[in-house]
């Protein structure tokens, strides 16, 4: 009888606390996404500490210092040229959607034209009223922020390199218990094992298929041909949405350029065939049971993170649901969370094995 006032309590309290999360989150979120996009990157590159360390120069090995510092200039010097790559692209298309506006409205309202003359006027009408300035203005303003935001990812890199080196005597410290220690530690390793694989997958795929889409705009003479590469490697990167998105935008670019409905279809059945092989072949080849997530999970965190961060929260989706199903699998309250997002019901199907050859679950039976 005492435990249903307790219980009513302490859902109050977490429904508190989630609302107090989610302000911060959205209040900090330039900060949050920097910060996130840090730490992936950080992970991706910490093993390229190893490896300089390991490059001798005459009878002398690099430090630890140097080869951190090696490391975040190369990571700089890679995220300024994306950033101008961006950049300029995004110059190009604002400028080529202001001269395409018109015949895009005409081109559009045409593919209507099955039902009949009136539903025909009626697209045009409906679409001439909408104001396309403000959108480019939107985007012209992400893209100026992309600069601001490279910057402060850069700082945060350098940082956790200059902490990596601590990181495993500050946390035996704070636990004061090795076993405990440890077990994080795995933890932490499991999840940047999975996404340090997703991403590098991700990336690999995602580079095959613009340029695929950059040859095909390239042989067919239609402009933005680049821009369009682009856009397809950084929307890819959203699953499930981001691969529809980038093949109906790159279907619609060369229909409106042509006027001829044969070039928009045969760009949308090749591409979409493209997309739907990599999605539904390739990717799960490579990445086999590195991931592992609930496929309404994963459109649930997107909706989630989009209405939170934005378009920049759906890149960052997929990594942090990874990182919650790991984490939650290791605490028992929290395991059905685990389960919930888990593919199979199995969230340590695919968990990384340490240099002991114990996996998260071992380490869980290991440590009680």
């Amino acid at each position: 009888m005492h435990s249903d006032p307790n219980r009513l309590q302490l859902w109050f309290l977490g429904i508190i606390a989630f609302a107090v999360i989610l302000f911060l989150l959205v209040q900090a979120k330039f900060i949050l996404i920097s910060f996130s996009i840090a730490l992936m990157l950080f992970s991706l590159t910490s093993g390229a500490i190893g490896y300089l360390q390991t490059l001798r120069i005459g009878q002398a090995r690099l430090s630890v210092l140097l080869a951190s510092i090696l490391a975040v200039s190369l990571i700089a010097a890679v995220l300024i040229s994306l950033s101008v790559l961006v950049l300029t692209q995004t110059n190009v298309v604002v400028s080529t959607v202001l001269q395409y506006s018109g015949p895009a409205r005409e081109a559009v309202a045409e593919i209507f034209g099955w039902i009949g003359d009136d539903a025909e006027a009626a697209v045009l009408s409906w679409l001439s009223e909408v104001k396309i300035a403000p959108w480019l203005a939107t985007v012209a303003g992400q893209a100026g922020n992309l600069a601001s935001g490279t910057v402060l990812v850069i700082l945060f890199i350098g940082f956790l390199f200059l902490e990596r080196v601590w990181f495993s005597n500050k946390l035996e410290n704070l636990l004061d218990d090795p076993a405990r220690a440890h077990r994080i530690e795995a933890i932490l390793s499991s999840i940047v094992h999975r996404v340090n694989r997703y991403l590098v997958v991700k990336a690999a795929i995602s580079t095959i298929t613009g340029a695929l889409v950059y040859l095909m705009m390239r042989l067919l003479g239609l402009e933005l041909a680049f821009a369009m590469g682009v856009l397809t490697f950084i929307l890819n990167f959203i699953p499930n949405i981001g691969s529809i998105v980038a093949t109906l935008v790159v279907a619609l670019v060369g229909y409106v350029q042509t006027g001829e409905q044969f070039t928009g279809l045969a760009l949308l059945s090749v591409i979409g065939a493209l997309q739907f092989t990599v999605g539904q072949v390739l990717e799960p080849l490579l990445l086999g049971n590195t991931l592992q997530l609930s496929s309404l999970g994963i459109i649930l965190s997107l909706a989630f993170w989009a209405a939170v961060w934005g378009v920049l929260g759906m890149f960052l989706a997929v990594p942090i649901m990874v990182a919650i199903m790991i984490i939650c699998s290791h605490v028992p309250r929290l395991r059905p969370i685990a389960i919930l997002l888990s593919q199979k019901g199995l969230p340590d199907l695919a968990g990384h094995r340490d240099a002991a050859g114990l996996d998260a679950t071992d380490i869980d039976r290991k440590v009680a």
